[in-house]
């Protein structure tokens, strides 16, 4: 530290220490993604809005058809929703109101706001989503490593041959064989909904086992596929690795194998699989459609799906919002630990 340095008083050093983190790369980087997020919602925003405006009919449509409603109610209905107002105008009421405010509107079917109806599905969605990525992930890469590391031996070969069963499955199969196990095994495990009808009764430990049962089969469904893919992946990335010039120079000075594998070549390996991650993160609160109706889970997928069927646009809009907020969010994050695992990797190269 230099003389003038260590002159300043403590809040010139304060000064100091914030100019440098207001410079920094990081900050820097961080500051041009949230300024392209917001011109990416936007743009997201506008072209969701247009679409489900322009879907055959509205809300009201069973209304209409029912001819017990008179065309006065049908117009008082249409003012209160908004309805009778341009779709253009429809939407910067909506964007100003949520600017503003952070209003995303009142639910049609539920009357209620669109957010809070949404904030109760969020910790069962965020549940059953974590619950997958550690499961997948746990099993993935573990095994991924075993295959890299005994290439064309038979554990890899019979791993090969998992994967590749697993990816031949997609969600919506692996579901519905789930459900026929299930219905073959019951009442062992249960399929429908997060709890028991005698959750409340349970002591603190007896609940969390509870919804623990519950997860076992929607958890597995959602991670089947994902799991081979990313085992696959991953022995495809280490054997890269594996055949790179610093690696065999590691063996020629004769390191242990382990410290080879786990600690020069594994750390470069697992790259790729971190801005995997990433993505995963926006499915937090995105669900998963087939599964969380398939087992009647109460999550974001299921009550997204009645406000498109139902055309609750507000609904529908702040499912949407939520969904590309968490993939931007995802996907900063995925960079920012890129460079933090990897420093050869600079924020300002990438895009």
């Amino acid at each position: 530290m230099s003389s003038s340095t260590r002159s300043l008083s403590p809040a010139g050093k304060s000064g100091l220490r914030l100019g440098a983190l207001i410079t920094s790369e990081t900050t820097r980087y961080i500051v041009k993604r949230l300024a392209q997020a917001v011109l990416t919602l936007l743009l997201a925003t506008a072209l969701s809005f247009l679409i489900v405006q322009l879907a055959p009919g509205d809300f009201l449509t069973p209304f209409r058809q029912n001819p017990e409603m008179s065309a006065d109610t049908i117009a008082d209905l249409e003012r209160k929703f908004g309805l009778d107002q341009p779709i253009w105008m429809q939407y910067f009421s909506w964007l100003r109101q949520v600017v503003t405010e952070f209003d995303f509107g009142i639910s049609f079917a539920y009357q209620r706001p669109a957010l809070e109806i949404l904030w109760e599905r969020v910790p069962n969605t965020i549940l059953l989503s974590a619950a997958s990525i550690f499961v997948t992930w746990a099993i993935a890469i573990p095994l991924g490593i075993i295959s890299a590391v005994n290439q064309n031996r038979w554990p890899d070969r019979f791993l090969r041959l998992f994967s590749y069963i697993g990816q031949g499955f997609p969600t919506i199969i692996t579901g519905l064989l789930l459900l026929f196990f299930a219905q073959l095994t019951a009442p062992l495990f249960p399929v429908g909904g997060r709890t028991s009808l005698y959750h409340e009764d349970l002591n603190w430990l007896g609940q969390i086992l509870d919804v623990a049962w519950h997860l076992i089969l929607p958890t597995l469904a959602l991670s089947i596929t994902s799991f081979a893919g990313l085992q696959r992946l991953m022995r495809g990335q280490l054997l890269d690795v594996l055949r790179q010039d610093y690696i065999q120079t590691a063996r020629a000075k004769g390191l242990p194998e382990n410290k080879v594998i786990y600690v020069h070549a594994l750390r470069n390996a697992i790259n790729p699989l971190i801005t995997i991650l990433g993505f995963e993160f926006s499915s937090l609160l995105s669900g998963s459609f087939i599964v969380e109706n398939y087992f009647s889970w109460p999550g974001l997928g299921t009550l997204t799906l009645e406000a498109v069927q139902n055309q609750d646009l507000y609904i529908v809009m702040a499912s949407l919002v939520l969904g590309a907020v968490m993939l931007i969010i995802g996907n900063l994050l995925a960079d920012l630990a890129l460079s933090f695992v990897d420093p050869r990797i600079k924020l300002a190269r990438l895009n």
